[in-house]
């Protein structure tokens, strides 16, 4: 609130304004209050705008009331006449501030943008139902909020994608190659990195027959490295390839990468490997006014918080990367089983 005060008060330094609008770029909780606050404080203020207003009509009506040798005015046609200004200018006001709030959303959201995939309906194929309940596997009651990319930290159910897909969720569950549903909690994350790790429930599930087949750069590529993602923009995985155009990210965050690489919503969480199946990074968001233009946090960064988990976690990191004698399309291949869908669902 205190933020919004200052904000709409227009005192907030353009530091502060970049550290906000960072802010709000990744953080969707707090967009969504600071947003009610914004619209609350100008409601607030326009409504005393217009109760100061009402006060000077009412100091002018008690004056025209005031017996007068020269004039004379109905109470009628005044107040018809006091109050079509009124509503006029009520009016304006309402306007004006709508425009306000809208172009300062359309301002930020411009900016940068999140790549969870928002549905409010989702309809699972009636194969996929079937398997299901042959199997004896839970089927979410709930419908699908949102839907993002995930992939495997290890084969026993350890996995990754972005805190922002999963944040404020009843619950969330990952949909494999085959179709089938597991639920997934929360271990740990890292809220201003965008990342957050999850477990599977089920005590058997694994991802693939062996271990996971990639392991995790320890530092950052060099300028014009090829890379490639899987994801899932549809109910599909997709894949798309690209290059590194900034080792920085977002306004120079060192802790993304800059990518030329194709990414739609639902992509939010997947990887991003370099030609010798080493995982880079993770795809988090993408500059809203580019069709190609994709950032993506390192995986330095999430070695980071792997090595903060409690040691009862006891998850650690592949070593050994498979998929270096690999060709490209066994990378894929072998990577689909590792690659999962995120569904996320809210009551």
């Amino acid at each position: 609130m205190e933020t919004a005060e200052r904000y709409v008060a227009g005192t907030l330094s353009q530091d502060e304004l970049n550290t906000l609008k960072d802010r709000l770029a990744t953080d969707a909780a707090f967009a969504a209050a600071f947003s009610e606050c914004v619209n609350m404080l100008r409601g607030l203020h326009n409504a005393g705008a217009q109760k100061r207003f009402s006060n000077m009509l009412h100091d002018i009506a008690a004056a025209e009331m005031k017996p007068k040798s020269s004039r004379t005015i109905t109470l009628r046609a005044f107040y018809v006449r006091t109050a079509g200004i009124a509503a006029g200018i009520a009016l304006l006001t309402s306007l004006t501030t709508y425009w306000a709030i809208q172009h300062n959303n359309k301002k930020i959201a411009s900016q940068y943008s999140l790549l969870k995939r928002d549905l409010e309906k989702y309809k699972r194929s009636q194969n996929q139902l079937i398997n299901n309940i042959k199997e004896q596997q839970p089927i979410p009651q709930a419908e699908v909020r949102y839907t993002g990319t995930g992939f495997a930290l290890s084969n026993d159910g350890y996995l990754v994608t972005n805190y922002h897909v999963t944040a404020g969720a009843d619950s969330v569950y990952i949909q494999n190659r085959e179709g089938r549903y597991f639920k997934a909690y929360t271990v740990g994350y890292d809220q201003q990195s965008d990342i957050a790790i999850l477990k599977v429930e089920d005590k058997l599930f694994r991802f693939g027959k062996g271990e996971v087949p990639y392991s995790f750069a320890p530092n950052k590529r060099k300028l014009g490295t090829k890379v490639y993602t899987l994801g899932f923009p549809q109910d599909e995985i997709v894949y798309n390839e690209g290059y590194i155009s900034a080792i920085n990210g977002y306004q120079g965050d060192s802790s993304q990468y800059r990518l030329e690489i194709s990414a739609y919503p639902g992509q939010s969480g997947a990887p991003i490997l370099d030609a010798n199946g080493n995982v880079l990074a993770m795809i988090t968001g993408k500059e809203a006014e580019s069709d190609g233009t994709t950032f993506a946090v390192s995986s330095k960064s999430l070695t980071k918080l792997v090595q903060s988990l409690p040691k009862e976690a006891n998850l650690r990191l592949p070593k050994a990367n498979k998929l270096s004698r690999m060709t490209l399309d066994q990378q894929i291949e072998k990577l689909e089983y590792y690659t999962c869908a995120i569904k996320v669902y809210k009551k």
